[in-house]
């Protein structure tokens, strides 16, 4: 018989009895009553807190993380400046980056940012890798060999990512296809960036193709910025129809949607619940977001991404959802127990829909990817934000203390 691992005296969220969890073959072979499960070879003890389905992060540009100290604030303040009208400066001044990025030093600080998301319970990431001419296929390069040195632990899901335009910098294209030659998953792209409406439509024309022609994804960031006349998000979900990839596109961040005016944004959400797009957002990284609630309401699925750390557009960070959910919390005014669960959907169940993870949820027969989180209710796991107890991926406890260390995160 194969090894089993076995939860006791587990929480589940909406029921109020303990329960025992039993873990095989990399699946949850069984949720009993506590105390009826068998012996196994590998026994947690729960204690009463919730064990619920692991943390996914839709949004991480890991070939950036802890750069913040090679730019220095001017991104920053760009950014977060109030109305967002400066973002596109932002983009360009962040990009000074790419100038020196070695890519060995690519790749430790993006160890250190997995070994963190491992840590913190958060196994499963769609990352983006910069494609342009200043940083070539480099960083889709450094962002393949984590996701082989993380598999099994950490499953990241590599974005080719047109950060600075196509049509605005010139071999962009013939690079995005490189990089899915490369092993690329996800086809990247950010229309909104381009200098004319008909640029941004060839934008998303272009990503498309590319992902048609891969059978892949695509992932794009949209109208972030304060401009109420952006309308990129809308480019993509009409193309999405037009070429048959309903549900295979992910719209990230969409900051302009807060200011649209009601009778058009009604009209956007239904569009993105025909083309199936769903929505990432990021509210702490800026001060517009997408209108998360409402475009729940209207059946569109919608997370919350980290999308950063540390660096030219976000001080912070450390690939925990939780942070995430509980900055949300705050942002979106979102603290009632229902809302609650709405929040811990968007950093568990929704997301993993988003990216096209099958069978994320704590069920007999699915993946046993799960978190044991320091709490007997989300308000208290939110209330902490605290690295999970124990983190289970593919089927397999997370060594814990060598993540910790690798990640370089305090007690």
């Amino acid at each position: 018989m194969s090894e089993s691992l076995i939860v006791r005296s587990a929480g589940l969220r909406g029921r109020q009895s303990l329960v025992d969890i039993t873990v095989r073959d990399g699946v949850v072979a069984a949720v009993v009553p506590a105390g009826g499960a068998a012996e196994g070879d590998t026994v947690i003890d729960a204690a009463g807190n919730l064990v619920t389905e692991s943390f996914v992060n839709t949004h991480l540009h890991l070939d950036k993380v802890f750069t913040l100290r090679q730019l220095g604030d001017a991104a920053l303040g760009d950014y977060h400046g109030s109305g967002m009208g400066k973002a596109m400066a932002a983009i360009e001044t962040a990009a000074a980056v790419k100038d020196t990025q070695d890519p060995d030093v690519m790749l430790a600080a993006g160890r250190r940012a997995l070994a963190m998301a491992a840590y913190y319970g958060n196994t499963h990431i769609r990352a983006l890798a910069d494609v342009d001419s200043k940083a070539g296929t480099r960083g889709v390069e450094v962002l393949v060999a984590l996701r082989e040195e993380f598999a099994g632990v950490v499953d990241v899901q590599v974005v080719a990512f047109a950060q600075d335009g196509i049509v605005r910098e010139p071999g962009t294209e013939d690079l995005l296809r490189r990089s899915m030659e490369l092993g690329a998953d996800v086809v990247g792209g950010i229309p909104w960036i381009e200098f004319t409406e008909a640029d941004m439509a060839e934008h998303v024309r272009v990503v498309f193709e590319i992902a048609v022609a891969n059978d892949a994804p695509v992932s794009m960031l949209l109208d972030d910025a304060g401009d109420p006349g952006l309308r990129t998000l809308e480019m993509m979900a009409t193309e999405a129809l037009r070429v048959g990839w309903k549900g295979r596109a992910l719209a990230h961040h969409a900051r302009a949607m807060q200011l649209y005016p009601d009778p058009y944004f009604e009209r956007l959400a239904a569009l993105l619940l025909e083309a199936g797009v769903a929505v990432v957002s990021d509210p702490h990284t800026g001060p517009l977001h997408a209108r998360v609630t409402e475009l729940a309401a209207a059946g569109v699925n919608v997370s919350l991404g980290q999308d950063d750390i540390s660096d030219a557009y976000y001080a912070f960070g450390r690939n925990n959802m939780l942070e995430v959910a509980f900055l949300g919390a705050h942002l979106l005014w979102l603290m009632a127990e229902p809302q609650l669960e709405f929040i811990y959907d968007m950093v568990t169940v929704n997301p993993a829909a988003a990216i096209g993870l099958e069978g994320h949820r704590l069920e007999v027969g699915n993946p046993a990817n799960l978190v044991v989180v320091e709490g007997e209710s989300l308000a208290e796991a939110l209330r902490f934000h605290a690295a999970p107890r124990a983190v289970i991926s593919h089927g397999n406890l997370v060594d814990r203390e060598a993540v910790k260390a690798q990640a370089i995160v305090p007690d």
